[in-house]
């Protein structure tokens, strides 16, 4: 057995100087793996106490300052912004001679790729997107969970392998991304990862109304089964009264949740009719039971509306091909 004692990252000659613009949730957690690999961090920007408080927590020791003395001070500089701010800040930055020729300018976005850089790459600067596929909590739990982690990389092909180096550093697994379908991309998680998170703590509430003491420990069990078949199976995962059919057991659902949570319905709805299509097209909800299902969707949803057919009828068309 090696019994050579491994040296300790600090220890270790820095490769690059490595800023964070931007103290949210993700920056300083990239940043701090950066450095476990052995970059420096040396410099960070954040606005709000919370911000310097997550930098403080993860990076020690590394002052923090405005963005133009990050990008003066860095080699290495990550902009972690929310999406909406990202455009402005490459902008500004560009105008008032910040950024360096050669300076890598890394920003997280999962909506943009590289071409949102493209100010900074007519002042000289090395663009990059590198977007880790990961929900974080701004603690120092998100360094470890970076590990396995995937991230879309988009880039000039000149810089590809420097990008997937940089993720590989971080412990985590590039997946190029092309840039025209960012968007679609991001889009994907948000609905995989954002709103799960909605839907379980809907259900959580529901639990909890209907007299469930510990809605969590309930849901751990089921939730992982659930997640672990679909990733597995795809749509042969669905099970439930609405991949089976049974339009009298959703028709009471809607009925208890106008009663106890009304704010829920259209989300029921909603992932109710695209169970159901997702159902019918994979041959696992049959037609002749699909078509009181539908009915008692489309109901509902006129119920939500107040909408009508254009003979007068409760609305059905509608409601229908919106939930579509």
């Amino acid at each position: 057995m090696n019994t050579t004692p491994q040296p300790d990252p600090k220890d270790r000659p820095a490769r690059l100087t490595v800023g964070v613009v931007g103290a949210g949730r993700v920056g300083p957690a990239l940043a701090a793996s950066l450095q476990l690999a052995g970059h420096r961090p040396v410099a960070v920007s954040g606005v709000s106490d919370a911000s310097r408080r997550r930098a403080a927590a993860l990076l020690p020791d590394v002052p923090l300052t405005t963005p133009a003395e990050v990008l003066q001070r860095a080699e290495l500089v990550l902009l972690t912004v929310p999406d909406d701010a990202l455009p402005g800040l490459v902008t500004g930055l560009a105008e008032t001679g910040a950024v360096r020729p050669g300076q890598l300018l890394v920003h997280t976005s999962g909506r943009y790729g590289a071409k949102v850089l493209e100010p900074a790459l007519r002042a000289g600067a090395l663009p990059l997107a590198l977007h880790p596929a990961m929900t974080f909590t701004g603690t120092p739990v998100d360094v470890q969970r970076l590990a396995g982690c995937s991230f879309g990389v988009t880039a000039p092909e000149e810089l590809r392998l420097a990008a997937e180096a940089l993720v590989i550093e971080m412990g985590g697994e590039p997946e190029w991304i092309a840039e025209d379908r960012r968007p679609l991309y991001h889009a994907a998680l948000a609905l995989g990862s954002n709103h799960l998170i909605t839907l379980v703590a809907q259900s959580m509430e529901l639990l909890r109304t209907a007299g469930v003491a510990a809605p969590d420990r309930m849901l751990g069990p089921l939730l992982g089964a659930s997640l672990d078949n679909a990733l597995r199976s795809g749509d042969a995962a669905l099970t439930g009264p609405v991949a089976r059919g049974d339009a009298g057991t959703v028709a009471a659902h809607i009925v208890e949740l106008r009663a106890h949570a009304p704010q829920a319905v259209a989300g029921y709805l909603a992932m109710a009719r695209a169970t159901a299509d997702r159902a019918l097209d994979h041959g696992l909800l049959k037609a002749e039971l699909a078509e009181d299902l539908l009915v008692v969707l489309a109901d509902g949803a006129a119920s939500a509306t107040g909408g009508t057919d254009t003979d007068g009828r409760p609305g059905t068309e509608g409601p229908d091909e919106g939930a579509r």
